[in-house]
């Protein structure tokens, strides 16, 4: 839907505000360097950056420096938005000035879909929306993803760190399919049972075009079940590589780094055939060692090889018409010690493949058919092979045997289908969508090492299928009102269980731009989530000590309710002819009903303190040697409520020779009865970037700097997941060496700090300096 106030001449033809296509020229692009630009190699050597063991300066004296650089930069900013405040009554969101870019800077003005279907830049969003472009993965050179989600106000990762898989925490909310993560339209469901998160997803940030996130149930128009949110990742293509008057085109980067970051390559290439075709393809090779963290201790098991494929065909046979398909497969190699890396050592394997065709129709003279029919298919194939048993020896006394096999299978197929068509009934102009989407997930498990992996992530199936309905109504230049309906249910099966269910969520928002540029807006959304194969129906005997899991086919599916404000703001020439300002302000509480986690369940019993006596054994002399550790089993429960709320602020504000951006979070969630806080509840977050362009814009260097606040009330038994409050300050730099040819060097936590991420079992990683080179090539 457009912004309020910049309803387009024709309102059958929408897509007009749409972006120009990402290969357009960059700032500094003259006119034979209209492409984005690959990097190769400056090869760092580890010792250069080498330091002493162990030092730990205080956080105030760490962040010092960085508030000092920020300070103007903050203090143009504030002027900045007091001016715009001022001048709002004279600011037109869509009018370009003489300086208008040829591409977005800012990720707010990029545009997203994950709100509505419908394209609109992300500031102009009705809703908690952000945009991680290309640009700023480029920027920050990350080796996971997480290192660029930690600027989305409201989002977090929990990691494994010796996995390359990460989990994503909207608003709060995690695992079991809460946030809806989908790579090129297709959700990724993998889920493992354990310590860590229940619910992960793998994927290179090399191979990453963009992220489009929507946080809270208003994304449930995006897929059954994302009470938290939607984070919809967009793979790299051909618009990524060429310019529009290119016709084909290579680039190829590599890169270095110390402290575990060993070499990544990356080539990708792409042809256009004409207006009837584009083939694109890109492989991504990723080694990866084991770190040490900021004081200089060793972390073992977190290196990881990866090998990476990506091809696109699109096709288009007539105006209007469009057909595309995409296969990625990416493979992981990596020893792991479990989720503190204390455990028995598996070998893994993982195989993550997503393919993906579809069909769009959308014409400017065809206003009621604006028509997308996609299909996927996503399999998660993870093959652990024994290495080495733990300290205790519980898998050598079951009898498991270095070489013996356990394996993980999770394939989902789905579908989505909608159409949106645009007409106006009297002065008000209508965006109608209606569609549907359909999910089946078949988990499979094949145990040969130990038991423990069949018990807790069991085979079974589930089926999602879901159906909308959506007006975004332009009932005035200053009112807009989205209005949704959404049918969900679900199937559940799994060796002697049955479950299934059904409910239609509502949606409404009303936003309302007093002043151009200016837009407040209101939502009252809800959402559906069904309990996964894993909940329902999880049965077996914890490792050590040894409590029991109980299995719960009586789970009744989760019902979110949230209530939602927001502020918008945008304006442009505040200060001066090239500079603009964006920024969202969002306020939300959440309640969700019968939210589903692990409870202890039953009477206190007593278990043996020596691995491998069966629990059996102590029915008959509880609370004698060796039946001395009193426990209760535990079961995936309905809690009576969970209440979650909390605010975001997200704002960026470029004045052509810089540019600052901010972003911060603050939640706060609790169960209703028991008013102890959820485990899933993230620590208070800030972070800013401060970027400065120079010799014409060739030449960009910039800070970040990432402040948290500790986590210490948690609920009873969790105490020892509590972190204390850290800061980290990252530095980068990119300088475009010719037109074909750009440098990038970052250098993550230069302070070396030693810190551990909320929820994570192990440090994080010290100082880690990058550098890379990207050479283009292209044809007209």
């Amino acid at each position: 839907m457009w912004p309020a106030g910049h309803r387009p001449d024709r309102i059958s033809w929408i897509l007009d505000v749409v972006r120009p296509a990402p290969g357009r020229p960059s700032r500094h692009a003259g006119p034979t360097s209209q492409k984005n630009l690959l990097r190769i190699a400056v090869a760092i050597g580890e010792k250069s950056f080498s330091k002493p063991a162990i030092r730990q300066p205080a956080l105030g004296n760490d962040c010092a420096g960085a508030t000092i650089i920020m300070a103007y930069a903050f203090h143009r900013a504030l002027v900045a938005l007091g001016v715009a405040l001022a001048t709002l009554p004279g600011a037109r969101a869509e009018e370009s000035g003489p300086a208008a870019r040829l591409e977005p800077e800012i990720g707010l003005d990029t545009l997203s879909v994950t709100a509505t279907k419908t394209a609109v830049p992300a500031v102009d969003a009705l809703a908690g929306t952000s945009v991680v472009p290309r640009a700023a993965l480029d920027r920050l050179q990350p080796g996971r993803l997480s290192e660029v989600l930690r600027d989305v106000p409201g989002v977090t990762t929990q990691e494994n760190r010796t996995d390359p898989a990460q989990a994503i925490n909207i608003r709060g909310l995690q695992d079991f399919g809460r946030v809806n993560v989908l790579v090129d339209g297709a959700r990724q469901d993998f889920q493992v049972s354990g310590h860590g998160a229940n619910g992960v997803f793998y994927l290179d940030p090399e191979l990453v075009g963009g992220v489009d996130i929507t946080r809270g149930p208003t994304a449930t128009i995006y897929g059954s079940g994302a009470i938290g949110g939607v984070a919809a990742f967009r793979t790299r293509s051909i618009d990524d590589i060429l310019a529009p008057d290119e016709t084909a085109g290579f680039v190829q980067k590599q890169g270095f780094g110390t402290n575990g970051q060993r070499f990544v390559n990356s080539s990708a290439l792409g042809a256009r055939i004409g207006t009837a075709a584009d083939l694109f393809g890109q492989f991504v090779f990723r080694d990866t060692a084991p770190y040490r963290d900021g004081a200089g201790l060793p972390v073992p098991d977190t290196g990881s090889d990866l090998n990476a494929g990506l091809a696109k065909l699109t096709l288009r046979p007539a105006d209007g018409h469009a057909i595309h398909a995409t296969a990625l497969l990416q493979r992981f190699d990596f020893v792991n010690g479990g989720d503190t890396g204390g455990g028995a050592r598996f070998a893994n394997a993982v195989q993550a493949d997503t393919y993906t065709v579809g069909y769009r129709f959308a014409r400017p003279d065809v206003p009621l058919v604006d028509l997308s029919l996609d299909g996927y298919a996503t399999t998660t194939h993870d093959a652990l092979t024994f290495l080495q048993d733990s300290p205790r020896g519980v898998y050598g006394r079951l009898g498991t045997r270095a070489g013996d096999r356990l394996t993980y299978d999770i394939a989902t197929l789905g579908f989505d289908a909608h159409n949106t068509a645009r007409f106006e009934t009297g002065p008000v102009a209508h965006a109608l969508t209606l569609g549907g989407d359909g999910v089946a997930n078949r988990v499979r498990t094949t145990d040969r090492a130990g038991g423990f992996g069949a018990a807790f992530t069991p085979s079974g199936r589930r089926d999602l299928a879901g159906a909308f309905l959506q007006d975004e109504i332009q009932a005035a230049p200053w009112l807009r009102i989205v209005g949704a309906l959404r049918h969900d249910s679900y199937r559940l099966d799994g060796g002697a269980y049955r479950a299934g269910g059904a409910r239609v969520s509502p949606k409404i928002t009303i936003g309302v731009a007093p002043l151009g540029g200016l837009e407040l807006y209101g939502t009252y959304a809800e959402g559906y989530r069904a309990p996964t194969v894993t909940e329902t129906l999880v049965q077996g005997l914890h490792p050590f000590p040894a409590f029991t899991i109980l299995p719960n086919p009586a789970l009744r599916p989760e019902v979110a309710r949230t209530v939602e404000g927001g502020v918008n703001l945008r304006a442009d020439a505040v200060m001066g002819p090239e500079d603009s300002l964006r920024a969202k302000l969002a306020v939300f509480d959440t309640a969700v009903d019968a939210f589903i986690d692990m409870q202890a369940v039953g009477p206190t019993y007593f278990v043996p303190a020596i691995p491998g006596i069966p629990a059996s054994a102590c029915a008959a002399r509880p609370g004698r040697f060796p039946c001395v550790i009193p426990v209760r089993s535990y079961q995936y429960r309905n809690i009576a409520r969970a209440d979650l709320s909390g605010v975001e602020l997200e704002g960026t504000y470029d004045w052509g020779r810089g540019f600052v951006s901010l972003a911060a979070t603050h939640i706060d969630g609790r169960d209703r009865a028991t008013r102890e806080s959820l485990l899933t509840v993230p620590p208070d977050r800030i972070g800013t970037t401060l970027g400065l362009r120079f010799l014409a814009d060739r030449l960009t260097v910039g800070t970040r700097l990432t402040l948290v606040d500790a986590r210490t009330d948690l609920p009873a038994g969790s105490r020892n997941r509590a972190t204390k409050a850290y800061g980290l300050v990252d530095l980068f730099a990119t300088y475009a060496v010719t037109d074909r040819v750009t440098a990038d060097v970052v250098v993550q936590n230069a302070l070396d700090r030693r810190y551990r991420q909320y929820r994570d079992a192990l440090a994080s990683p010290g100082l880690v300096a990058k550098a890379a080179l990207s050479i283009a090539f292209a044809t007209r």
